[in-house]
């Protein structure tokens, strides 16, 4: 792992290893289900031992890793399939 400064106090950090995050959301109808789906984010953890800070650095990501897209239906452009509405024209799914 590469050497990490803490940006709060400048001390040299620790590296704690990889964690995956859930990504996704709880709705109100399905609950968790939505979760299943969304997938998860692998990112590296570094630790300040001077000040506690923690910070959260995207791994390399591998092809295979990747979520995969949909495309939306009002203005065609391709985009993670966890999002709730298109980030480019703000169109909802319902």
């Amino acid at each position: 792992m590469k050497q990490m400064n803490c940006l709060r106090c400048g001390e040299s950090m620790r590296y704690l290893g990889k964690e995956k995050l859930q990504l996704g959301q709880t709705g109100w109808l399905l609950g968790d289900l939505p979760n299943l789906w969304a997938g998860s984010m692998e990112v590296n953890l570094y630790v300040c031992s001077h000040c506690g800070k923690l910070e959260f650095y995207l791994a390399e990501e591998r092809e295979d890793d990747a979520l995969p897209q949909k495309q939306c239906p009002s203005c065609g452009k391709t985009h993670d399939f966890d999002y709730p509405k298109c980030p480019f024209c703000k169109h909802e799914y319902f």
